[in-house]
């Protein structure tokens, strides 16, 4: 076909190319603002959201040492010397951290590596090449 057979409204192959490559470089952009303004509000939300813990979290721990007066003068109306009935709630408080460390202690322990996945993924670079057991075969 040449130039004289084309029909004037008809468009080249290079005008159709440099029209989707315009528009699909349009397209692209716009994705990417609409990813910036959804992640602006997420990050906004996810800030907020941290500074409310992080209050709660402080609340909980002024809460944690009212409760505790609180107890230890509930032991000194019934009969205690105050030096003893706080000494008996931080006691309490030392027994409660030595098996909260001992539980994690085991926790941490129970850690294991997780083989199958390492088995696995060992096999990813055989299986591109072609070699579906290759990986398994190797001496």
């Amino acid at each position: 076909m040449t130039d004289v057979d084309q029909k004037p409204d008809e468009p080249t192959i290079g005008r159709l190319v440099a029209e989707a490559s315009r528009d699909i470089s349009s397209l692209v952009q716009a994705e990417i603002q609409l990813a910036k303004s959804e992640l602006k509000v997420s990050v906004r939300a996810g800030g907020i959201g941290a500074a409310m813990l992080a209050v709660a979290g402080f609340l909980g721990l002024l809460i944690t040492v009212l409760v505790s007066i609180s107890i230890a003068y509930f032991l000194v109306m019934a009969g205690l010397d105050p030096a003893w009935a706080f000494l008996i709630v931080a006691g309490a408080y030392l027994l409660l951290a030595a098996l909260l460390i001992g539980l994690g202690i085991v926790m941490l322990k129970r850690i294991r590596a997780p083989k199958k996945t390492i088995e696995t993924a060992g096999k990813i670079p055989a299986a591109l090449k072609g070699d579906p057991g290759g990986a398994a075969r190797r001496p």
